[in-house]
């Protein structure tokens, strides 16, 4: 399990675009499961929508990005650990993305993502995102650590 202020050590975002609260499953190079509390002090609601809170797909799909990424890195040996602070996760695609369900304020997006193909620095992830066990959104995405 890894809490925020790990995830901080891992990921370069910050708020209010760090979309991961916490980590509660790992095995590295196969699967993670992690968690965003949505609240309603998000700064996305001001425009989307103020009288009809809905939180916005590619937030959704963002959060679902960053805990792949967390993954990768995670998945990394030992040695190459020490060098995470001079690596960054870049998406090249996102497919198959589709969208459910609506999440609002108060819901617990929980984003299940395993592993479909590692080679080199290169992940492709099969990404579901759930609230209260309910598939509300999922896609096929594409990473590749790299340099800053």
């Amino acid at each position: 399990m890894l809490d925020i202020m790990d995830i901080q050590k891992i990921l370069p975002h910050r708020f209010p675009f760090l979309l991961v609260d916490r980590v509660s499953r790992i095995e590295p190079s196969t699967y993670i499961e992690a968690y965003k509390n949505v609240t309603i002090a998000e700064h996305v609601f001001q425009g989307h929508f103020p009288d009809h809170p809905i939180y916005p797909g590619v937030m959704i799909i963002e959060g679902m990005a960053q805990a792949g990424g967390i993954l990768a890195f995670e998945s990394m040996e030992a040695s190459e650990q020490d060098d995470t602070q001079d690596k960054v996760v870049y998406f090249m695609s996102i497919d198959r993305a589709k969208f459910r369900s609506p999440v609002r304020p108060g819901d617990k997006l929980v984003y299940k993502l395993n592993v479909i193909k590692h080679k080199g620095a290169v992940w492709v992830l099969d990404g579901k995102a759930y609230v209260d066990d309910k598939v509300v959104a999922q896609a096929e995405l594409k990473a590749m650590i790299v340099d800053k």
